[in-house]
């Protein structure tokens, strides 16, 4: 038998949580179930330094944790479990079903799956995450002033981030596949415009070294096969993120790299009464605090769309 609830948030992290705190303060009782990574891609971050609040930082996992205590503290069933199929229905009944086996039927949803980064598969990727090795520039960025740092990538997103790293950093080593970027125009010319930016045109990453923190990359020219050691203190992979929304396609309108399309100025998807919050919808900013303040802003949404229903359930009585 499907199990009812007043509001279903599908993912934790900042828009999740934020999402469950806002909801369980309006009475709402929300149940929040954390997915395949409890507390989110900032689970695997070392130290967070620019979320307001925390003049002497805090680490990812520890932020996450008082993020969910506080959602608890006000009523929020947070569960361990992961949304594994949905059926969304235009006339507002939903049925999500969790683990493949438990289905819980609701007016309301609020999706925060986020959005996850992708990797180039090598092994130090993993051993020096949080140690060097950074999916996001504007994250990770300060530790790294008057220091060398490499980008590997050739879009849009490795030209962002490189210019902002040359900012921070003294050099910047630019890691391109090919003989040409991907990226447009005007990035381009901001890159090689940049003098503290070099490009390193046809390579790839053959390795990260370093064993406890990253001391350098190998790069191979693939022209040559010509093997060359960058002495860099930082690596960063942007080769982009890859949305956590394939239960969701055939459902809900997404755009062509599957990021969930909602309504301008609202957290509102195509079906009334679903929302979506954090990185599942938002591939600009990709911040915790633009995260928490999107959950904030479905959790309002949702609360407001269910108020309304009840009122014109009432008025028909």
């Amino acid at each position: 038998m499907a199990e009812n609830v007043n509001i279903l948030i599908i993912g934790s992290g900042p828009a999740g949580y934020t999402a469950a705190i806002y909801a369980a303060r309006a009475g709402l009782k929300p149940v929040l179930y954390q997915g395949m990574q409890p507390g989110g891609q900032l689970t695997t971050t070392n130290d967070v330094e620019n979320y307001p609040g925390y003049p002497k930082g805090i680490t990812g996992p520890e932020m996450m944790e008082e993020f969910k205590e506080q959602a608890q503290r006000f009523g929020s069933d947070i569960r361990y479990g992961m949304a594994t199929s949905v059926q969304f229905s235009e006339n507002g009944f939903h049925k999500v079903t969790i683990d493949d086996t438990h289905q819980i039927e609701t007016e309301a949803v609020v999706i925060c799956t986020g959005a996850s980064a992708k990797w180039l598969g090598l092994e130090a990727e993993t051993r020096l995450n949080g140690s060097g090795v950074s999916a996001c520039a504007v994250c990770d960025g300060f530790f790294y002033r008057g220091l060398d740092v490499a980008v590997v990538g050739a879009g849009d997103t490795a030209a962002e981030e490189a210019t902002y790293l040359a900012k921070l950093c003294k050099k910047v080593h630019l890691i391109v596949r090919r003989d040409e970027m991907r990226a447009s125009l005007i990035m381009q010319n901001r890159v090689k415009n940049t003098p503290n930016i070099e490009i390193h045109w046809n390579s790839i990453t053959e390795d990260i070294l370093g064993k406890t923190e990253v001391e350098g990359v190998r790069i191979k020219n693939i022209l040559t096969n010509q093997l060359s050691d960058i002495e860099v203190k930082g690596f960063f992979v942007a080769i982009g993120h890859k949305p956590n929304t394939d239960i969701f396609k055939g459902q809900l309108t997404l755009d062509s790299a599957g990021y969930i399309i909602t309504e301008k100025g609202s957290t509102k998807t195509n079906i009334a009464g679903v929302f979506a919050a954090g990185d599942a919808q938002d591939n600009i900013y990709r911040q915790a605090v633009t995260s928490a303040g999107t959950g904030c802003m479905a959790a309002l949404d949702a609360e407001r769309y269910l108020a309304a229903k009840e009122s014109h359930h009432n008025t028909l009585k």
